[in-house]
C-alpha cells in the first residue's frame, strides 16, 4: 500500500527536523559569554 503524497512529506520534515549533527545551536548570549571567556584568559 502507497502513502499519499502530503503523509509522505510530513514523515519527511519530521525526520529532518529531529536531525541535529552539529549539535544544539546556542543562543547569541551564550556565545557572547563564551568570547568574553576567551578574551579574559588571553589578557592574563
Amino acid at each position: 500500500m502507497t502513502q499519499s503524497q502530503s503523509q509522505r512529506e510530513r514523515f519527511w520534515r519530521e525526520r529532518k527536523q529531529e536531525q541535529n549533527p552539529h549539535g544544539k545551536v546556542k543562543s547569541f548570549e551564550q556565545l557572547a559569554e563564551e568570547v568574553g571567556k576567551t578574551e579574559k584568559s588571553k589578557r592574563s
